[in-house]
């Protein structure tokens, strides 16, 4: 909405290796014109502010990819534009990702110095036989430094852990866990190691070289995360994320309330509220494809559509049903244009509300309880419309 800070996300799409269970738009490059990439990221920047106006702007993100392979200035001149072209509060959160090898982990005052407020460390895991089989390029004890210079260095810090990994246990997990939550306990990003499409893990995974934990163990292995995480004062306040009072990413929240936010960079999407629509984009997901375009158009975007009320309502419920705080239906009414009554299927809602997997606050709100945070993926498709 027009009236409400604008999320910034910028997407640095080159990493030094692919990891096996990764599907995200990541390239592997042996030379990257840095600098050239930078210019067009800034006017694709440019063009965007050019389109919305001087709106606030509620956060940045730097993701990837591998961002913390660009260089410091690059990001620094980033910003610079965002802060000229929009409304920056003083205190804007600006997350950036990065690795835990050493030679990333040497540029982190770099980046602090750039603006950078907030790091996200793709930690994964601290176990050295877990981190090779995800084809990660740091060690265990590469991880804990990292961990420990990050905390040192910026005000917020997140870190990712992968679970139900082949073999994993309970037990091993729990400890797995407390050791990174003593190093880091303001944010965990939490993801279930699953096979994607496309994927090397794919392929090994088809031709039976390693199983996955039973859908029961991960569950367990999952509801012993908030567990665990509840120890060191972390909530879980989204489906998979927990943090302390306070240092819940303010970006991510944009996306999950479903708010506008602009996507730069290869392969970026962006929700975008302008003369009465929600505009939907995505640009090129090839790097040299895009930066070409952006060269000859000012963008490189290849589809833009408004989206249609009854798209606007599944997405917002899509991902507000996520946080533990839940939906507004108030909200998504106007956000999409439908009553909420039209949004959802009343029979699959009540049997939801009878099952405990769903839950009516008492000011309102629709909330996914803890059981019903575990079944979602199933819940949803029935009870959207």
């Amino acid at each position: 909405m027009p009236d409400e800070p604008l999320a910034l996300y910028v997407h640095w799409p080159f990493c030094a290796s692919k990891c096996p269970y990764c599907d995200f738009n990541s390239h592997v490059r042996e030379r990257v014109d840095a600098a050239r990439f930078g210019r067009a990221l800034r006017a694709e920047l440019a063009g965007e502010a050019a389109r919305t106006g001087r709106r606030r702007l509620a956060s940045v993100f730097f993701g990837g990819g591998t961002p913390s392979l660009m260089p410091p200035e690059v990001v620094a001149d980033l910003l610079a534009d965002a802060r000229r072209l929009f409304d920056a509060p003083p205190g804007l959160e600006v997350t950036l990702e990065a690795n835990p090898t050493s030679v990333e982990a040497a540029k982190l005052r770099a980046f602090r110095a750039a603006g950078v407020n907030r790091l996200s460390l793709g930690v994964q895991s601290l176990d050295e036989a877990a981190l090779a089989f995800l084809g990660r390029r740091h060690s265990a004890a590469e991880a804990i430094a990292a961990l420990e210079h990050a905390r040192a260095t910026f005000p917020r810090l997140s870190f990712d852990l992968i679970y139900a990994r082949p073999g994993q246990e309970e037990a091993a997990w729990r400890a797995e866990l407390r050791r990174a939550l003593a190093l880091a306990a303001d944010h965990l990003s939490l993801y279930q190691l699953t096979i994607e499409p496309g994927t090397r893990f794919a392929t090994e995974h088809a031709r039976g070289a390693f199983a996955l934990p039973e859908d029961e163990a991960a569950a367990s292995m999952y509801r012993a995360t908030a567990e665990e995480a509840a120890g060191f004062g972390l909530e879980p306040y989204e489906v998979s994320n927990y943090a302390r009072a306070g240092a819940e990413s303010r970006h991510n929240l944009t996306y999950w309330r479903y708010g506008d936010y602009l996507g730069l960079g290869p392969g970026a999407h962006q929700r975008l509220g302008l003369d009465g629509e929600l505009l939907a984009a995505r640009r090129h997901r090839g790097p040299e494809a895009w930066l070409e375009r952006v060269e000859r158009d000012g963008h490189g975007r290849v589809e833009e559509e408004a989206l249609a009320p009854a798209d606007r309502a599944r997405e917002a419920l899509l991902m507000g049903l996520r946080l533990r705080e839940g939906i507004d239906p108030g909200r998504v009414a106007a956000r999409s244009g439908l009553p909420f009554a039209e949004t959802v299927e009343p029979a699959v809602l009540e049997a939801c509300l009878e099952e405990g997997y769903l839950a009516w606050t008492p000011d309102g709100r629709l909330l996914a309880t803890s059981e019903g945070r575990l079944r979602l993926d199933a819940l949803l498709p029935a009870l959207l419309r």
